[in-house]
């Protein structure tokens, strides 16, 4: 199994380089601003909220080459 079978397709891609690259769909999904400033967030204008415990080491994921 590998790292990216846990993602549906539309949740990601890969850029030229080689990195996943996470969609506004998968965000959405996550529910959350990681304030990592990743290319789809739909919550650009927003800061995660400092209480907001949920944030996991999936933040860095979007540079993380498969």
């Amino acid at each position: 199994m590998s790292f990216t079978d846990k993602f549906a397709p539309e949740d990601f891609y890969f850029s030229p380089e080689g990195y996943i690259v996470f969609t506004e769909a998968y965000h959405l999904k996550r529910g959350y601003c990681c304030s990592s400033n990743c290319k789809h967030c739909p919550w650009k204008e927003k800061k995660s909220s400092p209480s907001d415990s949920s944030t996991t080491s999936d933040t860095d994921i979007n540079t993380t080459k498969p």
